[in-house]
Order: C-alpha cells, then sequence, then structure tokens
C-alpha cells in the first residue's frame, strides 16, 4: 500500500495557488483513474483506490500548509505504514515552472509543509518536487506562492499535471524513471514542434544570406551545355 500527500491549504481561496499544486495533483490522478469521491478522513480528505496492481491511499491534509505532519502521522499510524510507502507532492521554487524532479530524503529546504512532515515522521519519505519558479527575492516568496497561477501558466501546468496523472502507477510501483518519463513526455519543450522563447525573434533579427541573381550565376558557371548535361548524370 502506498500513501500518495498532496500539499496546499484547504479553502476556495486558495485552490488556485502555486502553493496548492500538490492538491491539483492528486486531485487529478483521483479523477483520471476513478478514485471513488473524497471523503473526510485524517484531518483531511482522502480517496482510495488503485493504480496498476498497487492499493493507494490519496490525502489532502486540510490541517493548512504549517500543519501538514498532523495528517500525514495520522494516515500513516492507521494503515501502520512506514515513512518509505509515503509520496508527497509539492511545490518547489527552486525550480522552473513544469519542470519535476523525484528524491527520496533530505531535508525540507524552508517548506512549512514537508517540515512539518519531517517533525512527524522525519525525513525519509519520497518528494515529487514540482516546479512553481521564484518570484527573484525572498521577500515576494509568501505572496507569490499564495497568489494564483497566471494565465499564462495553464498550459505548462495541465501538460504537468497530466504527465503525473499517466506515470503514478509506475510511481506507486516504485519505477521513478519510468514516472519521470511519463511526465517528460508531456512537458517536453519541442512537444509541439515549436521553437523554444527567443528563437523566433533571433530568426527575425539575422539577416539571411542574399541570393544570387540568374546574371550571377550564368557568370559564374562556364560550363558549355554539353557538359552541363553529361555533369548531370554521372
Amino acid at each position: 500500500m502506498r500513501l500518495f500527500v498532496g500539499l496546499g491549504n484547504p479553502g476556495a481561496q486558495y485552490a488556485g495557488n502555486r502553493h496548492n499544486i500538490g492538491f491539483m495533483a492528486v486531485e487529478r490522478i483521483a479523477e483520471d483513474h476513478h478514485f471513488p469521491p473524497w471523503r473526510a478522513k485524517f484531518k483531511g480528505q482522502t480517496a482510495e483506490g488503485r493504480l496498476g496492481p498497487e492499493k493507494v491511499i490519496l490525502l489532502k491534509p486540510e490541517t493548512y500548509m504549517n500543519l501538514s505532519g498532523d495528517a500525514v502521522q495520522a494516515a500513516v499510524q492507521f494503515y501502520k505504514l512506514t515513512p518509505a510507502d509515503v509520496t508527497v507532492f509539492h511545490d518547489e521554487l527552486d525550480l522552473a515552472p513544469g519542470k519535476c524532479r523525484l528524491k527520496s530524503g533530505g531535508g525540507h529546504a524552508g517548506h512549512n509543509g514537508l517540515r512539518s512532515i519531517h517533525q512527524h515522521l522525519g525525513p525519509d519519505y519520497e518528494r515529487v518536487r514540482l516546479g512553481i519558479g521564484h518570484p527573484g527575492h525572498k521577500d515576494r516568496v509568501s505572496g507569490y506562492v499564495l497568489s494564483d497561477f497566471a494565465k499564462a501558466d495553464r498550459d505548462w501546468l495541465d501538460d504537468l499535471l497530466r504527465g503525473l496523472s499517466e506515470g503514478a502507477a509506475d510511481l506507486a510501483q516504485g519505477e521513478g524513471a519510468r514516472f519521470l518519463n511519463a511526465v517528460a513526455r508531456r512537458v517536453a519543450p519541442s512537444r509541439n514542434g515549436t521553437m523554444p522563447p527567443g528563437a523566433a525573434q533571433a530568426a527575425q533579427k539575422t539577416p539571411a544570406a542574399p541570393r544570387p541573381d540568374k546574371a550571377e550565376a550564368a557568370a559564374e558557371d562556364s560550363r558549355t551545355p554539353l557538359q552541363r548535361l553529361a555533369d548531370r548524370f554521372r
């Protein structure tokens, strides 16, 4: 059995926040894999189902971010799980928007939800780090994470959530590389065959090499018509 925890804050006013991308991840998994309706349990909302052969409990703590560990510990104790059975989906300031990384163990890097889980379980659980980018200065972090994703973020956010859902069964079975590959297939920059940002502008600024006119081309070719014909079949 696995416990997938999405971190966020409860309430409609926080639903679209960058800080709530963990909630969004487990909600997308529940929807795409036809989990039964969410129900109140363990100081949060839970849904139980299967991802491939694995039974998985999805959990959204409703204790607010700073006390997320209370709900996680309650679920771990009830199901007699170990920290290694727990995977936490959370926002990550130190990754570019749309990036996804998998990590086991280590510090909490100042993330309040992870800090709370550390206090209850220790560090030996798995994390799915979901990049939201950084506002540029530490004084702007609080307002940034508690603000909604911008309209410009919708495409990559949907691709990321879809990739997480498509790889969820691999993640539940401990196939981390296959999980990350599933995400990468959705969020790769070349997925639409478009130029990366700035490439189109650079192409416009780079003048094309001038093409020789017909007179110049003729002047450069001193072969007779018969020689030109023969050269075509060599």
